[in-house]
Parts: C-alpha cells; structure tokens; sequence
C-alpha cells in the first residue's frame, strides 16, 4: 500500500473552530516554562542540579562555557519562570529546581495529552 493512497492514514474530523477560547488558567504558567527551556543553554544549568541540590552562579559559571553574567542572566529567566528558586544567602544567592511547581505545570500539560489526543 502506498502512502499517497490515504487507506485508514488520514481521518478526517471536523477541527476545532473557536480559537479565540481562552487559555485554562492552569496552563498559563506553561507559556513561560518553555520560553525558559526552550534555550539549550538554560537546559543544560538546569541539569546540572542534583536532585535536592543548591548551586550559585560561580559553581554553574565554573562547569559552563559561559561567562558568569551570562549565566546570572539565564538564572534570571529561568527563576522568573519560576523554573528555580533562589535565596540570598550572605553576598551568594543560590538556586535549586522548583521540582513540585514542575511536576505540576509539566503534568498538566501531560494530562492534556492523554485526555484530548
């Protein structure tokens, strides 16, 4: 069978036409999340963390072939993304993953997935 046959390849639906609805609320957080990630550079920081651990911009700069501001500046997108989290400790601030608020954004974008498609 050819492909260009469409035998059972390709169904036809009626799409979805109103657009315009608004976005769940749930999903709003997501937009920002994969802006955030969606550079190789703020993935390859964020797996740098072990689960549980802290690092502060001059343990990441010294892995990285980045400058220690370009990397604040990622640390910054990512922590307004809400991605990580930080403290000021002294004159360091330190990041760890905001593990559970990315379980829940990243689980309801899965949940969407296994309900609609």
């Amino acid at each position: 069978m050819a492909l260009t046959e469409r035998n059972d390849i390709t169904k036809i639906v009626d799409m979805k036409k109103d657009y315009t609805r608004s976005i769940p609320p749930e999903w709003r957080p997501m937009s920002r999340v994969f802006t955030a990630l969606g550079d190789e550079h703020r993935q390859r920081i964020l797996m740098l963390f072990d689960k549980g651990e802290r690092l502060n911009v001059g343990q990441i700069a010294a892995v990285s072939t980045l400058t220690r501001s370009t990397v604040s500046h990622h640390l910054k997108i990512l922590r307004e993304a809400d991605v990580l989290r930080s403290e000021k400790l002294g004159k360091e601030v330190w990041y760890w993953i905001n593990r559970g608020w990315l379980e829940e954004t990243l689980g309801n974008v899965l949940a969407y997935v296994r309900t609609y498609c």
